[in-house]
């Protein structure tokens, strides 16, 4: 199997969550239409196997009427009798009233039953109070008839039912597919999209918002809307959990997005971000890959990069590089500084504009530092070659102009004082002997120095090439994309 292959039936990475996704949105509608058309019946189903149900809360406290008569007492049980014949299950209940107290006897079919006949008998105007003598029929073969009879009636609902489902698959199936088939189309993203990520995430977001349309279409045609609130009120707090589960990983994937759409730098600029320096090799959807000046690869997560300080060194053209000189505390310095300084504009690769620079830093020991400034066009030379030039090409100048670089100077202190007296006087001696009168020499001329190479050295650009950062598939940064100032 070649590498670009993919094997059949395999789902690629990134892709197993929006099928389940999927799947799970089917398996929503398919059950919110199946409780769409069978709601009416749940209650009997549900009755008929547990064969009890909850008694329905008692009546609020009524006030009983002083005058009562048989003529009212004939009047309920009329009523109760007219009710129960009207309902299955009820119309073999024996109904008594006396004294406004409702006596009811029988057999029924469930204890639903009887929780249902009592609370009809409850309702009835006059009834002060009701006595339950029905009697629960726990017989087997009359419920599994009465289930069957149910089941039979459920079907039947299926069935009729089922082309407005089948509508509703097809209308979700459709967009489903039309969705899929515009994210597939990412020369269209790509006119509008910096890069491939951001076309691919376009493409994501229409398939998605197709598939939500089509959701809702198939379930307003079911009658089933509640059932979208539900899914869609869950999703959110599984998104909320996941959220805070991943959150590092949200963050990155973000950031990725923002700095794709805004390229704070190039391939093979050379950054410093947060400290970690190198050329860049890509940005993906997860990191910024650094090469090292070493040659190893650097991987910063890109939410560290979005809120880091960075540092572009390749962005301008013109780029200053220092170093320091040191010169005995007895030399003529603004000599020694019109020296450096007509020493390094005669470097090859130092610009003349801007000039260089030469400035007294600071005061040591036993020396005085001189700073040393110098620009180059970093797209035609080396920086490290051209500053390695100037700083030979000054110490070869103040060699010939005779300008001392001393040496650190350290005073040792001896505590035994005829000793340190003894010693004192033959270093006086000693030195007054052989010591040579400084000679202090003017530099009024530059001796000219041989200029080593100063090309621009292309190995790590080179290496970042090698590294795969001109596969564009994977790179986030491109050419069409806005450029941070």
């Amino acid at each position: 199997m070649h590498k670009g292959d993919v094997p059949h039936g395999w789902i690629g990475r990134g892709q197993w969550i929006p099928m389940i996704g999927y799947r799970l949105l089917v398996v929503g509608l398919i059950s919110g239409w199946l409780l769409t058309v069978a709601a009416p019946r749940a209650d009997e189903l549900t009755d008929l196997l547990t064969g009890k149900k909850e008694e329905a809360a008692t009546a609020s406290e009524q006030v009983i009427s002083a005058g009562n008569s048989e003529k009212d007492d004939a009047k309920i049980r009329k009523r109760l009798q007219t009710i129960y014949a009207e309902i299955h299950g009820l119309k073999g209940l024996s109904v008594r009233v006396s004294g406004g107290i409702v006596f009811l006897s029988g057999e029924v079919e469930s204890a639903a039953t009887e929780t249902m006949a009592l609370a009809f008998a409850r309702k009835v105007e006059g009834v002060v109070k009701v006595e339950n003598t029905i009697s629960v029929n726990r017989e087997l073969q009359p419920r599994l008839r009465a289930m069957w009879g149910k089941i039979v009636k459920l079907a039947q609902q299926v069935l009729v039912g089922l082309p407005l489902f089948l509508l509703a698959l097809f209308i979700l199936a459709l967009f489903w597919i039309t969705g899929r088939w515009l994210a597939a189309r990412q020369g269209l993203f790509r006119r509008i999209a910096p890069n491939h990520f951001i076309a691919h995430l376009l493409g994501q977001l229409t398939h998605v918002s197709f598939v939500i349309a089509g959701l809702v279409m198939a379930l307003s045609l079911l009658d089933a809307t509640a059932l979208l609130s539900t899914i869609l009120g869950a999703a959110g707090i599984i998104g909320l959990a996941v959220g805070f589960a991943v959150r590092d990983t949200v963050e990155n994937y973000i950031a990725s997005i923002l700095l794709s759409l805004r390229n704070p730098f190039e391939v093979s600029d050379f950054v410093d971000i947060d400290g970690h320096q190198g050329s860049v090799i890509k940005l993906t959807s997860r990191a910024t890959i650094l090469l090292s000046p070493d040659g190893n690869h650097v991987r910063i997560p890109n939410a560290a990069v979005f809120k880091a300080v960075i540092v572009n060194y390749t962005r301008n053209r013109e780029r200053r590089f220092e170093f320091d000189v040191g010169v005995d505390t007895d030399q003529d310095l603004p000599a020694a500084q019109s020296l450096a300084l007509r020493t390094l504009l005669a470097v090859t690769g130092v610009l003349q504009d801007p000039k260089p620079l030469v400035v007294v830093q600071s005061l040591g020991d036993s020396n005085v530092i001189l700073r040393c400034y110098a620009w180059i066009d970093q797209m035609q030379v080396d920086l490290l070659k051209v500053r390695s030039e100037a700083i030979r090409a000054v110490k070869s100048a103040f060699d010939h102009a005779g300008i001392v670089m001393p040496e650190p100077i350290y005073k040792v202190r001896l505590f035994d004082a005829d000793a340190l007296a003894a010693a004192s006087a033959d270093r006086d001696a000693g030195v007054h002997a052989g010591r040579q009168p400084k000679v202090r020499r003017t530099a009024d001329a530059v001796k000219p120095v041989a200029t080593g190479d100063v090309s621009v050295d292309r190995t790590i650009e080179d290496k970042v090439k090698a590294s795969g950062a001109d596969d564009a598939a994977d790179n986030l940064l491109s050419a069409d994309a806005a450029r941070e100032l």
